[in-house]
């Protein structure tokens, strides 16, 4: 890992706390360990300010892309919950995926649990569009 942790600005790292305590209610089995493993991996993050914010590391409004272990390649943007639509590649935070590559940077590999099974993940590209959560409705 880049960082030695995962790395969050400071306003999404508070937007996230909110957003993983309702993990206890979440009925799909792989989201909730995936939530469950986010908080852990927030407990050790490196909490920024926006300034300090490397452009490498993977936030809202990201555009990022993977490549699987057994060869698939995703290129999909991160975006809260409302904001979700898998037809035009945008991914909620609150799934799966989301979870797995919020706070790392490119270059970095993740080993996360999905639904269909435990799959290694190398973040080839990372693409910041400069797009800002509006935290005003949320904090």
């Amino acid at each position: 890992m880049k960082y030695g942790n995962i790395v969050i600005e400071k306003k999404e790292y508070v937007l996230l706390k909110r957003l993983m305590n309702l993990s206890g209610y979440y009925k799909d089995a792989t989201l909730r360990t995936s939530v469950k493993k986010l908080v852990g991996e927030m407990a050790l993050a490196i909490i920024q300010d926006e300034a300090d914010m490397p452009t490498d590391v993977i936030r809202f409004n990201t555009t990022v892309t993977i490549v699987s272990e057994s060869g698939w390649k995703k290129t999909f943007k991160l975006v809260m919950p409302v904001d979700s639509d898998v037809k035009n590649n945008k991914i909620s935070i609150l799934t799966p995926m989301g979870t797995a590559v919020i706070g790392y940077s490119e270059g970095d590999s993740i080993e996360w649990e999905f639904p269909s099974g435990t799959q290694e993940l190398t973040i080839e590209k990372v693409i910041q569009e400069n797009e800002h959560i509006n935290l005003n409705m949320i904090l």
